[in-house]
């Protein structure tokens, strides 16, 4: 495309949500795309965020959107149970689709939906940001260049704060329900599985058990009971088709710092990736926080910082930087006809490979 790629956002909330966050920094950033369109379900808030983020439109419709002509590419950030219905529309429309990770509520979804883009001949993207993070990117470099050697093991440790006290806000309590697989599993578990096979290869074969460990919470602003059935922890072992093992253990409800820490292990040396100490709290996790790159080699076994090359993300807020680092990459694609971001195909295997823990 010669002009700018027309975008249009679902779920753009002029107040809260992932959409404000990360999403339209990101595309205000980037001279490749326009925010052709905004859309929630209120014509009150749409309007405000047409106002607020400059769109030229605003809609309440989300079909409405996607069949815009000023619209090339349909963004879908609103909760998982709606992600089909939206998708769906926007190739029907023969729209491009980004839609946030997890695709869907199960593999079947997901495996309805990367055929459907396949049959509407449109780009499909997922938002598995991480992999496009500087030092996974540095990473995944060294690794593939022989630089460890031969990858023995790797070690992945993440926590989040979510659910740290009983009261929590109200706008988080569907995700404590396993039904809108938008819990810790599929969101973490989800970007962690993925980068592991990004940075060390596919999984050949996985071994996992999930726990409920904090089973009672209340919607702050009522007080109003929460069931939780959705997995607060995640303990997992897996083995590459390269032979190497990888342990994992996700957990919600850390009291102390959030923190991410990747360990990977070769022959040659070792690498650690580690959230930024710069980094929010709240933006600790691997696919969102600034991620740090140390080395360690058998003459020098200290960990020494890896230098990481700044970008035209790098003066983003924290949480939109590898969103707009992804879309980036999206653009040049789009121009290209490469195949770089990872696609609704590689969302339905990610969601198949969830479903074999329990």
């Amino acid at each position: 495309m010669t002009r700018p790629i027309g975008v249009g956002v679902l779920g753009a909330s002029p107040d809260r949500g992932w959409a404000v966050r990360a999403h339209l920094p990101a595309i205000t950033a980037a001279p490749q795309f326009t925010l052709a369109a905004v859309a929630t379900t209120r014509k009150e808030s749409a309007e405000a965020a047409r106002a607020r983020f400059g769109a030229r439109h605003a809609f309440t419709d989300p079909h409405s959107l996607a069949a815009h002509p000023d619209v090339d590419l349909v963004v879908v950030t609103v909760k998982v149970p709606a992600h089909v219905e939206l998708v769906t529309a926007a190739l029907d429309a023969g729209k491009h689709v980004y839609c946030e990770w997890p695709l869907a509520t199960t593999a079947a979804e997901a495996a309805a939906l990367a055929a459907r883009a396949s049959a509407a001949r449109v780009r499909s993207v997922v938002g598995l940001q991480a992999r496009f993070s500087p030092a996974v990117r540095r990473a995944r470099t060294m690794i593939a260049g022989g630089d460890l050697g031969t990858i023995r093991s790797a070690t992945v440790f993440s926590s989040r704060d979510k659910g740290s006290t009983r009261d929590v806000p109200g706008w988080t309590a569907y995700t404590y329900d396993d039904r809108n697989g938008a819990g810790l599993m599929e969101v973490l578990g989800g970007h962690t599985l993925d980068l592991v096979q990004h940075l060390l290869g596919p999984i050949r074969d996985l071994s996992a058990r999930t726990a409920i460990r904090t089973p009672d919470h209340r919607i702050a602003e009522t007080g109003e009971p929460i069931t939780v059935t959705a997995a607060d922890h995640f303990l997992a072992t897996a083995e590459l088709d390269g032979g190497a093992i990888v342990s994992i253990h996700l957990h919600d409800g850390e009291v102390a710092a959030p923190r991410t820490r990747i360990e990977i292990a070769g022959t040659e040396g070792n690498l650690a990736l580690t959230s930024s100490t710069e980094t929010d709290p709240g933006a600790a996790q691997l696919q969102i926080g600034r991620l740090d790159l140390h080395e360690a080699r058998p003459d020098r076994p200290e960990w020494t910082p890896v230098p990481l090359s700044a970008d035209h993300a790098s003066t983003l807020p924290t949480e939109a930087a590898n969103v707009a680092r992804l879309y980036q990459r999206l653009a040049t694609d789009l121009r290209d006809g490469s195949h770089t971001i990872p696609d609704f195909h590689v969302a339905h295997a990610l969601h198949r490979l969830i479903e074999q823990a329990p």
